[in-house]
């Protein structure tokens, strides 16, 4: 990051400031530049009302739909460019068609595969999620693009959630706080980030059509607060409407969501864009705050806001003033991003070597260890003269595949490759494939379509393949399986059926650990799996992600010892999915309607209320080394509802190798008028702590972080009275506790 500092660029009304006083205010997990000083008015007004003016109406709507796939119209004439977008969750997606999802065919779209976003929050490290948004946006500049369709930011609801690698969290605290450095780091390359997917959009099944109920407290403290703090703290230029329908209107027309939240409370002035083929109607699209319609199943000129909407301003059903209104918005955001009249607009880089390490900062800083009892892991190389490499996920790769957003790259180190890369050439490396990635044939068309039934997968082991991943095992010092999933299997536009883990893998893993007790286990998903019996029987499991192009590197490394594990779990692994609050309540996936039921109890929220025991817990990851916590404090006793509190611990490294240790702080109430969650995160912080070292960690915590939404009086509250605050290493691993009192 730019000097440790998130430079907030002034995005979204592109104001000057004249006479600023510069300041840097810590926010406990990163820090932010914040600029104060007198408004001057947009210079970019005049010149928007002229363009306006030149323009027929036919010109003007040409600028609210596709042109193509992934551009809006422009008007050549006035030198008004396409606005072009590109795909990106993994990185820049490869160049398409104009009118159809073949690939172009280009050989200068190559782009760097990033870790998907699960990863990202798995390193519960701001610094990193600026890194990635800069490093993204610098590849999206390099590729001329005007606009990322990034960062999705919608909660993970159920472990099932076709989508929940590309997600970031089951938490709106950690959420907001890995969102807005992406946002930043993104828009600093003079591009829009297109914060995804607005909102309540939660399940693949159904996705189309589904109308989300839910009262509005959960609304505004689990689902909206990622999306409030891209918007005014992130100054994000653009967000995307979902599918689904949410209190009986489409997302892409309601009223309430796109002018009433979006705009008149939050204060938005840039672009909504549709999901592709989102849109449902015409006038009611544009009065209700859609901007841009975006879609693919015919042709162009047919889309809502196009020949429709001509049609219906010629009628005199919607005024010119009205379809001015969002032109005018998309004029501005081309602006903002130098786009048009821009100078010196950033160039960009794609595919370079800082690229591919920023890849791998992300990488390694994502794996978590889930056990390490007998200190199996680092792999201890003495006397080892061979090892087995086992699985099909150990030469998978996961740039490009399922239905959705991948990245066409020239480098996607494999868990293979990268131990070739890293281990000694005296040893001998046994590889067996071990299971098979098949489905069933005739049930393979679900893929990629909307239902609850995700890819049918055939669960038998091939006799021979299983026969050849004992042997391997058996004549071997060590045996490392690489198991788990892919993005075939997590997809979107598909849910997953269960957590059971596919392919016949769980009986491979059981016969391998068989036969050589020496059997470490790398689980490669982005979701939750039933890994229950597998964690019983071994000695070491680690749990990776679609981890991108230095993935098998970054693995190799912290195997080995090079890296030291630092990641912590996003969300919580249930033992049982009807542990999992939506279908503990029987509220996923819903058919035409879904309500949930669970309300504020999402995630961690439900299992540490109603005391159900997880695999493993949100926030959980172990270390090489040991850390322990002592000292903790606050700067007071007693605040005000308009101060920040300072809580600080300190912490020790008590083992023998240098490690990152993060320090989640959780708040609690337990004499509260009103339900609560048992704990909510309202803070953490990164520390690297070396070898029989400490450090003090700061967390601030402003008290307004504490406030519940008064459905009453539509207003955040905080309640006066005594609050726990437990800082520790997971949300079920609390070492230090501290009182305050809020007046």
């Amino acid at each position: 990051m730019k000097n440790n500092i998130l430079h907030l660029s002034v995005a979204m009304t592109f104001v000057i400031f004249a006479s600023c006083k510069n300041e840097v205010r810590d926010s406990g997990s990163t820090q932010t530049k914040v600029y104060e000083g007198k408004e001057i008015t947009n210079e970019y007004d005049s010149e928007i009302d002229k363009l306006v003016a030149q323009m027929t109406l036919e010109e003007k709507i040409g600028m609210l739909h596709g042109n193509s796939m992934f551009t809006s119209g422009g008007v050549k004439r006035l030198g008004i460019p396409e606005l072009k977008m590109a795909d990106g969750p993994l990185g820049v997606r490869e160049e398409i068609s104009r009118d159809n999802w073949a690939p172009a065919g280009l050989t200068n779209d190559f782009a760097t595969y990033y870790p998907a976003a699960g990863a990202l929050a798995a390193t519960w490290n701001a610094d990193l999620a600026y890194t990635f948004g800069n490093s993204v946006g610098q590849e999206l500049r390099a590729r001329d693009k005007d606009m990322l369709l990034s960062p999705a930011i919608n909660i993970v609801r159920t472990p099932l959630g076709g989508r929940t690698y590309e997600y970031l969290t089951e938490d709106p605290f950690l959420n907001k706080k890995m969102a807005v450095p992406m946002v930043v780091g993104l828009q600093d390359n003079d591009v829009m980030a297109c914060v995804k997917h607005f909102a309540a959009n939660n399940q693949e099944t159904n996705r189309d059509y589904v109308d989300v109920q839910m009262d509005e407290r959960t609304l505004r403290e689990i689902y909206l607060p990622a999306f409030e703090a891209a918007i005014k703290e992130g100054k994000a230029y653009s967000i995307m409407g979902a599918y689904n329908k949410f209190r009986g209107e489409y997302l892409c027309e309601n009223d309430y969501m796109l002018n009433k939240v979006l705009r008149d409370e939050w204060g938005f002035k840039g672009v909504v864009v549709s999901d592709w083929a989102a849109v449902h109607s015409t006038v009611k699209s544009l009065k209700s705050g859609l901007d841009i319609e975006m879609g693919t199943p015919k042709p162009f000129n047919e889309f809502f806001l196009a020949d429709k909407l001509i049609a219906d301003a010629k009628a005199g059903k919607v005024s010119e003033a009205e379809i001015d209104i969002h032109v005018k918005r998309i004029l501005k955001v081309l602006f903002q991003v130098k786009a048009l009249g821009g100078k010196d607009r950033a160039k960009g880089s794609i595919s370079t070597e800082a690229h591919y390490q920023d890849a791998y900062k992300i990488a390694s800083e994502a794996i978590v260890l889930l056990k390490n009892e007998n200190n199996a892991l680092p792999l201890k190389l003495d006397g080892v003269k061979s090892i087995a490499i086992i699985g099909n996920n150990a030469t998978k790769k996961n740039a490009l595949g399922g239905f959705g957003a991948g990245v066409k790259t020239k480098r996607e180190i494999t868990p293979l490759e990268g131990l070739k890369n890293r281990l000694p050439a005296s040893i001998k490396i046994n590889y067996a494939e071990g299971y098979l990635e098949r489905y069933d044939e005739r049930n393979k068309g679900n893929l990629g379509n909307i239902t609850s039934n995700g890819p049918v997968t055939i669960d038998q082991l091939e006799p021979a393949k299983l026969q050849e991943a004992i042997e391997a095992a058996r004549k071997s010092d060590v045996a490392i399986i690489f198991a788990g999933s892919n993005r075939d299997y997590e997809t979107e536009a598909s849910d997953r059926r269960s957590l059971n883990l596919p392919f016949g893998q769980e009986e491979l893993i059981q016969k391998v650990l068989a036969v050589n007790p020496r059997t470490i286990v790398v689980m490669i998903a982005g979701a939750p799996f039933d890994i229950e019996a597998i964690k019983n029987k071994t000695n070491a499991l680690i749990w990776s992600w679609f981890n991108g192009s230095e993935g098998g590197n970054a693995l190799a490394d912290v195997l080995l010892g090079k890296i030291n594990p630092s990641g912590k779990l996003p969300w919580t692994m249930p033992k049982n999915i009807m542990d999992s609050p939506a279908h503990a309540t029987k509220s996923f996936p819903g058919d035409k309607i879904v309500n949930y039921a669970e309300g504020i109890l999402v995630g961690y929220r439900w299992f540490d209320t109603k005391k159900i025991e997880p695999l493993y817990p949100f926030g959980y990851g172990l270390s090489y080394t040991t850390f322990a916590f002592d000292n903790a404090k606050t700067d007071k006793k007693e605040y005000t509802a308009d101060e920040t509190i300072t809580v600080s611990v300190t912490v020790k490294n008590t083992g023998k190798v240098d490690g990152k240790e993060v320090v989640q702080l959780y708040a609690s109430k337990s004499d509260s008028k009103i339900t609560r969650a048992a704990q909510e995160l309202k803070g953490f912080q990164k520390v690297l702590v070396k070898t029989g070292n400490s450090e003090t960690v700061s967390v601030k915590v402003p008290v307004k972080e504490l406030a519940y939404y008064n459905e009453e009086t539509k207003k955040w509250t905080v309640e006066p009275g005594n609050y726990t605050l437990k800082l520790g290493s997971s949300s079920r691993d609390i070492k230090k506790e501290v009182t305050v009192t809020i007046k």
